[in-house]
């Protein structure tokens, strides 16, 4: 049984009950349901469409390319600016910031991989293709695939080499010399400068430049799959229940058990935050209103959905490891709960990765627990997510702020989690 059925069965037995002893000890289907949430899996899991995400190789590429900021139009933005190893890879802000503001939250990459589709609207469907959004996007580092292959041929060539064998020949020699100073496809755009370099490129060359463009995506995740994560507290409390220990070992006081209880059940935030990363990997409309600074309609997964189906990079595509695409088969941008709907992010640090919510919403955990308490106003496109039901008025929110506190790891003392030395990244 997933865990995502799991709790909603134990769920429903939870939720007819109408006064439980929030101090009692565990029934057997709250302990199911507790086990379900940990541990986290000791490696991630497999990424079929990127054959090199598991060579050492290609990490240690994309360490470097990660904390570059050549990868930048200002030489001052790179992955890790938005995306910072103290904060457990976010940035503590409403919105990020590149060499513009965006719109949206900085979500964390830790865990990303165990998605079937990445940002907050899934409009990407694995981590190498996410990370080559940011590169070309106008508002994050505001490059193009062309500086990109540049700079890994005049800095990161042997990293790359090591990784993934040869420059391509078209990159090489007088050909790769003559390369314009930006030049990428840009959709519906065939007046902007970037793309009449582009199309004034032999087909040849515009292939080596995307092939490079695509192994530094595919080096990128294989670097975030380094990231891994030692036990949170709540992860240890759960093994020694799983031992036998009644008390946990101690791991959580008893305000952050009676939130745990909370949150497995009559606060209901198991059916959308379960598993061991602690989400559904669904997209849900919660009914947000407008974040400072966003602006438009939020068509959330609408968009992504239909977006994700024609990505020049998705799975099936020329460029992916993987042709069998069961998650893209069915996928119809139509489906009605898509519009307004974004994703159901991991749990895991969230104490250490506010503001919170898609737009950065919420300042607090407890401004968050109260909206799910309160549920104010209607949403702005759509209907809210039907699994979003009343929650008693009796919740206590700092019990439940209380347990999301335990879910945050001790960071571990990893090179992963460093930039690189200076000297290997001339």
């Amino acid at each position: 049984m997933t865990h995502r059925v799991l709790g909603l069965v134990v769920l429903g037995l939870l939720a007819g009950c109408d006064q439980v002893d929030m101090d009692a000890p565990w029934t057997e289907a709250e302990r199911a349901l507790i086990a379900s949430l940990s541990p986290l899996p000791d490696a991630p899991g497999s990424s079929p469409g990127n054959a090199w995400a598991d060579r050492d190789a290609a990490a240690k590429l994309g360490h470097r390319l990660f904390f570059d900021t050549r990868l930048s139009a200002n030489g001052g933005v790179a992955c890790a600016t938005c995306h910072v190893p103290d904060l457990y890879f976010t940035d503590a802000r409403q919105a990020a910031v590149g060499v513009a503001k965006g719109e949206k939250n900085t979500p964390t990459v830790l865990g990303a991989g165990e998605l079937p589709f990445v940002f907050w609207d899934g409009r990407k469907d694995s981590v190498w293709a996410q990370a080559l959004g940011p590169l070309e996007s106008e508002l994050e580092h505001g490059v193009d695939r062309t500086h990109i292959a540049r700079i890994i041929r005049e800095h990161h060539r042997e990293a790359y080499v090591a990784a993934f064998g040869a420059l391509p020949d078209a990159l090489e020699g007088a050909s790769g010399d003559a390369l314009p100073e930006h030049a990428r496809p840009v959709p519906l755009g065939s007046t902007h400068p970037h793309q009449r370099a582009w199309d004034g490129l032999p087909q040849a060359t515009r292939d080596a430049i995307t092939e490079v463009f695509v192994f530094a995506g595919k080096a990128l995740e294989a670097y975030q799959r380094k990231l891994t994560l030692p036990p949170a507290p709540f992860d240890r409390y759960v093994a020694a229940l799983a031992d036998g220990d009644a008390s946990g070992g101690g791991h959580l006081n008893a305000s952050a058990r009676r939130g745990l209880r909370w949150f497995i059940g009559r606060g209901q935030c198991v059916n959308c935050h379960n598993g061991p990363w602690l989400t559904d990997a669904g997209f849900h409309n919660l009914g947000l209103p407008l974040s400072i600074g966003e602006s438009g309609v939020p068509m959330g997964r609408t968009r992504g959905a239909d977006e994700v189906k024609n990505d020049e990079f998705r799975c099936g595509s020329r460029w992916s490891d993987l042709q069998a695409c069961e998650e893209l088969r069915f996928l119809d941008p139509r489906f009605e709960d898509f519009m307004g709907a974004f994703k159901t992010p991991t749990l895991r640090n969230v104490a250490e990765t506010g503001p919170w919510m898609h737009g950065g919403h919420f300042e607090t955990l407890a401004d968050v627990v109260a909206f799910y308490r309160d549920r104010p106003g209607g949403p702005l496109v759509g209907h809210r997510d039907l699994l979003l039901e009343q929650i008693d008025d009796d919740l206590d929110i700092d019990d439940v702020v209380a347990f999301l506190q335990t879910l945050t790891s001790p960071r571990p003392d990893s090179p992963w989690w460093r930039a690189p030395k200076a000297e290997a990244n001339p």
